[in-house]
């Protein structure tokens, strides 16, 4: 995590301030509980919560002396708070503050990565609808295919980062439980009714069974999440980044009037910030490995996967809201050419009609096989010379024998290919 690629309202939920602030809350929260249920004597919480005040350079120079963050926060606590916060952290272990806590953050931050992908999903809406039937050519193995519009392009990836959003809120709710079990998870010495309690409080659910910690496969589903929706920004960032290229240059990223291209080159307009977004996607998917490798850990809790946590919580989420939020400012200002789609699709001269021109010659009592051979030949013969394969098919007897030139004429149309297209955005803006 560096300043470069981070947001104030994701690291402000990662800073050791509001790590302390929920650790104090959950601490607050256990011990109404426990007041509650006649556990502790009355007035405990109300007392904490008036004089306990988060000390961060308190807390890390006590922890530097007894290396262990719990203790050290409750230490803190205790000088402010005097002789009654003795109280706190009855019966409870110190991962019931840290996992519930961590849960908290994951929680927090996914709820913010949700408002970036609907910002996403409103301007794919919005330009999918307007260049619902623009005309540019589909790519296969980065080789013209068929036409389709410009739209559907962009629906595609509206579709996907729905599905994306979904994904997401259900790692929200997978995450989003409570721990206040004791030491290996088997309330000895903690009422299970705090568990309850805390978990309603800090809109949590209590974990179905815990040992130590909150079982780690919760959390692998979350960063699993997180690797998916980086893999949707990197490849709708790769697209941009291909459609920029010079020979294509169906649209571009928006450049600034003082931005520069090259040191060296004074006529360079490079797609940085899709490039940009491949990167930081590279960083987000390389935290899912970590977090799958914490789901096995010795008996009830190691220690093995906390400095994992430590790097990825903060990490992963940091790094894909500002991913997020640079492709929203790519996709606003993303400069589209229409009339540069429409030229790359007479590029190459009507071979992209080729299965339209297969079809009707198998409606001619041909086989299939030798209609795809017919119409092989003349597309490469049109590829390696140059020529239209229209103009070519056109003076071929075999062909127009069996097919009208009116007919002929329709098959080499590309509206033909766009009478679905209502059709698709019913089902994917339902």
């Amino acid at each position: 995590m560096i300043s470069r690629y981070s947001r104030k309202e994701l690291t402000e939920i990662w800073s050791e301030e509001n790590k302390y602030k929920i650790w104090l809350d959950i601490e607050v929260a256990a011990a109404q509980a426990m007041e509650k249920y006649k556990i502790i004597p009355r007035g405990v919480s109300g007392i904490v919560k008036k004089k306990g005040k988060i000390k961060v350079k308190r807390i890390q120079n006590i922890e530097s002396k007894v290396k262990h963050d719990i203790i050290a926060f409750l230490t803190s606590i205790s000088e402010q708070a005097g002789i009654k916060a003795r109280y706190l952290h009855q019966g409870m272990t110190s991962s019931d503050v840290l996992d519930t806590s961590f849960n908290i953050q994951l929680v927090q931050s996914g709820k913010i990565l949700l408002e970036d992908i609907n910002k996403i999903l409103n301007i794919l809406k919005k330009k999918a609808k307007k260049y619902k039937f623009t005309p540019c050519i589909g790519r296969s193995h980065g080789i013209h295919a068929e036409p389709l519009t410009f739209g559907l392009k962009l629906a595609s990836y509206y579709a996907e980062f729905r599905r994306n959003k979904r994904r997401l809120q259900s790692a929200i709710h997978e995450v989003a439980t409570c721990a206040i079990s004791g030491a290996v998870g088997t309330f000895a010495n903690i009422d299970p009714r705090v568990e309850i309690f805390v978990a309603k409080k800090l809109k949590l659910r209590p974990e179905t069974i815990s040992t130590q910690i909150i079982p780690r496969d919760r959390h692998a589903y979350y960063f699993s999440v997180l690797g998916i929706i980086a893999g949707s920004i990197e490849r709708l960032a790769t697209e941009i980044r291909h459609l920029q290229r010079t020979e294509i240059y169906e649209l571009q990223e928006f450049f600034s009037k003082e931005q520069k291209g090259s040191s060296a080159m004074p006529h360079k307009k490079n797609p940085i910030l899709s490039e940009n977004l491949t990167g930081l996607s590279r960083m987000v998917r390389s935290y899912v490995i970590p977090a799958l490798e914490n789901i096995a850990l010795w008996h009830e809790r190691d220690i093995s996967h906390s400095s994992v946590e430590r790097n990825i919580g903060p990490d992963a989420n940091i790094t894909l809201d500002f991913a997020l939020n640079r492709l929203v400012n790519v996709l606003d200002k993303m400069i589209i050419y229409p009339k540069k789609m429409l030229s790359n699709i007479n590029t190459t001269q009507g071979i992209i009609f080729s299965q339209e021109l297969m079809l009707e010659l198998t409606k001619t009592n041909l086989s299939r096989e030798k209609s795809y051979k017919i119409v092989q030949l003349h597309a490469k013969k049109c590829i390696s010379q140059n020529l239209n394969l229209f103009e070519v098919v056109k003076k071929d007897k075999n062909i127009t024998n069996r097919i009208s030139l009116n007919k002929l004429k329709k098959i080499f149309n590309y509206s033909s290919h766009f009478k679905r297209v209502n059709f698709i955005f019913k089902r994917v803006f339902k």
